[in-house]
């Protein structure tokens, strides 16, 4: 089965608009998993605009179910990851500037670089997964990286999903295939929604998880988190 990860950025955005600790990050993030929730993903960038270095830290010991940590691999960031030894650690190429993430990485370009970061993770225990644009190139060139996992970077296939779904999965199918067949295991997240996520499951039922945040957390609003988790999940049966 397809994993949900529920991504809590936007929880902790909420918190920090007002100081204090409402909403309630860590208590949010149980709740999740125990409403089906297969992981939390986190995204703590340098600002700490949404989710904090320290929510990082009071997460690890709570959390039952996978914890995975996405970022730009800067020395603080990779140096907090090591500290906390996450199931896994989602490499994103986004500037400090970014207000999302926005591109996946040129694994040609960035080649060593990411070898070496990749090694470091790696001694610790944590599965690595690599943020790609859908394509075979830039999948091909992450695995000779050492990474485990590669995430497909979904805008384009949510944005393109109104007009022509059929055209808009066509790279994600090839550049998932490539995957496979350099042994590589497969996550998927931006723009993922309850209107488009069955239909990409569908194309690509190898997929190993999916992160959500944004739309998650919107749907939320109206639906309330349990309610909306069952119906996430629902879309990658």
């Amino acid at each position: 089965m397809t994993k949900l990860s529920v991504n809590i950025n936007k929880v902790a955005t909420i918190r920090n608009a007002r100081g204090g600790n409402m909403p309630d990050v860590v208590k949010f993030a149980l709740d999740c998993e125990r409403f089906g929730a297969h992981g939390i993903t986190v995204h703590p960038r340098p600002d700490e605009r949404h989710i904090r270095y320290q929510d990082v830290r009071d997460l690890k010991p709570v959390l039952t179910e996978e914890f995975n940590i996405e970022g730009n691999p800067i020395d603080k960031f990779a140096d907090l990851v090591c500290a906390i030894r996450p199931a896994q650690v989602t490499l994103v190429p986004d500037a400090e500037d970014v207000l999302t993430s926005n591109a996946g990485w040129d694994t040609v370009r960035h080649q060593s670089y990411l070898r070496d970061i990749v090694a470091r993770f790696k001694e610790c225990g944590i599965r690595v997964s690599i943020f790609v644009d859908a394509i075979p190139t830039m999948v091909e060139h992450a695995a000779t990286t050492g990474t485990d996992r590669v995430e497909l970077y979904t805008e384009s296939y949510a944005s393109g999903y109104a007009a022509d779904r059929q055209r808009a999965i066509a790279p994600f199918v090839e550049a998932a295939r490539v995957a496979r067949d350099c042994g590589l295991g497969l996550n998927a997240g931006h723009d993922l929604n309850l209107d488009n996520l069955t239909f990409f499951h569908q194309q690509i039922p190898f997929l190993d998880e999916v992160s959500i945040g944004h739309a998650l957390i919107s749907d939320a609003l109206y639906l309330g988190i349990e309610e909306t988790i069952h119906r996430y999940r629902a879309c990658l049966k």
